[in-house]
């Protein structure tokens, strides 16, 4: 699992909530109304999320174009199981039961699935 740091989580939030594939001026512009941070910056940050497999770069007249590789979802759910791997399984057991404690109703609905 390639962790993020609070940056690289920021400029996946900004990649995921895009309909569009994002340059590094388009992020950089977005993350400037946030907080001041130099353009080189933003491009190493969006250099290390590709590197880590967790964004798609395609190159659009001299400029690099982002986009989130998986929806957020599906991150969340890689890294769920990631932290679970390995763990004893009454350990297991007992995380899934703590988490499944903290489930809105329309959340518990949601895992109306067959173990397998």
């Amino acid at each position: 699992m390639a962790s993020r740091g609070e940056l690289e989580q920021r400029v996946m939030e900004l990649l995921w909530s895009s309909p569009a594939p994002q340059s590094v001026a388009d992020v950089h512009a977005s993350l400037s109304a946030e907080r001041e941070l130099a353009y080189t910056t933003v491009m190493t940050v969006l250099d290390r999320l590709a590197k880590k497999g967790l964004v798609d770069r395609e190159l659009v007249s001299r400029a690099w174009r982002y986009t989130a590789r998986n929806p957020q979802s599906a991150v969340i759910a890689h890294e769920m199981v990631a932290l679970l791997d390995g763990v004893a399984p009454e350990v297991r057991v007992a995380a899934l039961r703590e988490f499944a404690a903290t489930l809105t109703g329309r959340e518990a609905e949601a895992f109306s699935v067959t173990a397998r």
